[in-house]
């Protein structure tokens, strides 16, 4: 799917959950992403392309498309959450993975 490659992409998913509130200036959105200015400005143009995040005044925003792909991960939000409070030792290798 070709949504999955764009979104799997570094920092695509930051980028979109930093402008989930209020738009956000370049340099405040770099800062938010940790990222360095070349590899925001490509993902900015790459979501752009999609569909999935404009500019305007106040800077960089969702687009109502990215509001609805936004709507369309909260279930992988609530997911997430459970997941991240499971058992510590749950993620570690079984013996068959652990390296020799």
């Amino acid at each position: 799917m070709v949504v999955l490659d764009l979104l799997g992409r570094r920092t695509a998913l930051r980028i979109l959950w930093e402008l989930r509130g209020t738009p956000m200036t370049f340099r405040a959105l770099q800062d938010a992403c940790e990222t360095n200015a070349r590899l925001l400005n490509t993902r900015l143009t790459e979501l752009k392309g999609a569909g999935l995040v404009e500019h305007g005044e106040g800077g960089y925003r969702l687009s109502a498309e990215g509001r609805r792909l936004e709507a369309a991960l909260q279930p992988l939000l609530g997911w997430a959450k459970g997941w991240a409070t499971r058992d510590p030792g749950a993620f570690e290798a079984t013996d068959h993975e652990k390296p020799e």
